[in-house]
C-alpha cells in the first residue's frame, strides 16, 4: 500500500467476515492482531459509550473470561468459540538435544475450541474470490 494512503478497514463479528458488522478490526502497517484499545474504540464508536465507560467494559468482559479460566471453569461464547481448561497427566519428554528422558509434570492448560461458525469465516476468508 503506498504511503499516505488510509488504513485498510475489514468488517468482523463474531467471526464472521461482513461489509456492515458491528465490529470493527483496523490493520495498520502489517499490524495483525487487534488490541483492548482497538475494542475499546470500537465500542465508543458503535454503542456510543464514552472512551473511559468502554475501556471499563472491554476490561471488566476480559477479566471475567480470564477469572473463569483460571478457576478451571470453561467460557462458551456463542458463534465464536470456547476457551476449556484441561488437565495434563504427568508424561515423560525427552531432551531433544540430549535425548535425556525428563518427567513433565501435571498441569493445566487453557485450548481455545473455535466454534464452526468461525472456522467456516475463517475458511471462506483464505479461500479466492469465485471459489466456494
Amino acid at each position: 500500500r503506498p504511503v499516505g494512503h488510509a488504513p485498510m478497514r475489514r468488517y468482523v463479528h463474531f467471526g464472521v467476515v461482513s461489509p456492515v458488522s458491528g465490529f470493527e478490526r483496523v490493520c495498520h502497517m502489517g499490524r495483525k492482531s487487534v488490541t483492548r484499545v482497538d475494542l475499546s474504540e470500537t465500542v465508543y464508536q458503535k454503542v456510543g459509550l464514552s472512551r473511559t465507560e468502554s475501556a471499563d467494559l472491554v476490561e471488566q468482559v476480559l477479566d471475567t473470561i480470564c477469572n473463569e479460566v483460571v478457576a478451571g471453569r470453561s467460557v462458551k461464547l456463542s458463534s465464536f468459540g470456547s476457551f476449556i481448561v484441561r488437565q495434563k497427566n504427568e508424561r515423560i519428554g525427552r531432551n531433544p538435544k540430549t535425548g535425556e528422558e525428563v518427567p513433565i509434570s501435571p498441569r493445566r492448560v487453557m485450548v481455545f475450541k473455535p466454534s464452526n461458525v468461525l472456522k467456516e469465516a475463517v475458511l471462506k476468508g483464505h479461500q479466492k474470490p469465485g471459489k466456494d
